[in-house]
């Protein structure tokens, strides 16, 4: 068994997520007909806490731990919206380990960069580590992104890989990093559906995050 699988995998178990059965984008920029899902969202709500702190980038401090790196191999779309909701997506996932590093949900990033099913994808991330008494080490790499617009303009979905087969649960009592061998466990696809703030503030949002588990595609 995996040891490295029972906290990573237990998190995106509690999620609220949809496992994707299809998925399909086209390249970095992409504009299908297709609907996005989720895109119905509309606008981020006035009411999500995002009282920006003071750091970067949004004014929002998403610093990890030295022993936590995120690599996003992402070209930057053409697009203005694209790219900002790209840049966004990246913090999101930056603010969910910064949650499980602060051990809380209330940190300064999560309440920015997540509203409505993002925010509950967080929380629930979150939690799910602090109730195992665990917490992160390690590289996880981003790669092969793909983005698209919905025909209203307040929705972005950001699509990529996800290979955390050098990404690592870590006791906190003990300090025991749980290492395993790689696996397809190790590949996840996502699309998460970015939503505009209505303040009119360059900020976009983790409103929805649809996770393929064990995703071939990714290899």
């Amino acid at each position: 068994m995996k040891r490295r699988t029972l906290p990573f995998a237990a998190a995106l178990a509690a999620t609220a997520v949809l496992l994707l059965t299809a998925c399909g984008s086209g390249g970095a920029g992409s504009k299908d007909n297709d609907t996005i899902a989720g895109a119905d969202r509309g606008t981020a709500s006035a009411s999500a806490s995002g009282a920006l702190a003071e750091d970067k980038p949004d004014d929002v401090d998403v610093s990890l731990p030295e022993d936590v790196n995120l690599v996003f191999g992402w070209d930057k779309p053409k697009d203005v919206n694209e790219a900002a909701a790209m840049e966004d997506a990246a913090g999101f996932l930056r603010a969910v380990y910064r949650g499980v590093d602060k051990r809380t949900t209330e940190d300064a990033a999560v309440t920015t960069y997540a509203t409505d099913g993002g925010l509950k994808y967080a929380n629930t991330q979150i939690n799910a580590y602090i109730e195992g008494d665990w917490t992160v080490t390690g590289t996880r790499r981003h790669y092969d992104v793909t983005t698209r617009s919905a025909a209203n303009g307040e929705s972005v979905e950001v699509a990529f890989c996800a290979d955390s087969s050098k990404f690592y649960g870590k006791e906190i009592k003990t300090g025991k990093v749980l290492k395993t061998d790689p696996s397809i466990d190790d590949f996840d696809y996502f699309k998460i559906i970015m939503v505009k703030f209505p303040t009119g503030a360059d900020l976009w949002q983790a409103s929805k995050v649809f996770v393929e588990t064990k995703a071939t595609k990714c290899q």
